[in-house]
């Protein structure tokens, strides 16, 4: 499956979560027309940006400073998150909250290995 870039992905996520261009930008503290170039793909965010669109979508930072090439993929989390998004049956809210629950598991596991390593 093709990687849907990151202006797209927040655009579907934005969408999904039924916020206009500017409820976000008053929720992230980030102007309209910068969201707005992030969407369209004209600018990269940076991971502060991201962030703070990520609280206020309501998903994983993680997810989307990897999406945005901020972050490595772990293996084996691209196949997961593909066939989540591709997942015909799946609504928009649900593919997020699934994304959202793989992502803090794998971070949680991440954070054991670590202690134990």
């Amino acid at each position: 499956m093709a990687k849907v870039d990151i202006g797209e992905f927040l655009r579907e996520q934005r969408r999904s979560a039924q916020l206009s261009l500017r409820q976000l930008a008053d929720l992230t503290g980030v102007s309209n027309p910068y969201l707005s170039q992030i969407e369209r793909g004209l600018r990269k965010p940076s991971a502060d940006v991201l962030h703070q669109i990520a609280k206020a979508l309501r998903i994983s930072s993680e997810a989307l400073y990897v999406r945005a090439g901020l972050l490595d993929e772990p293996s084996g989390v691209s196949d997961v998150q593909d066939a989540i998004l591709a997942d015909p049956i799946l609504d928009e809210q649900q593919k997020r909250a699934l994304l959202d629950v793989y992502a803090s598991f794998v971070a949680a596991r991440r954070g054991e290995r670590t202690e134990e390593g």
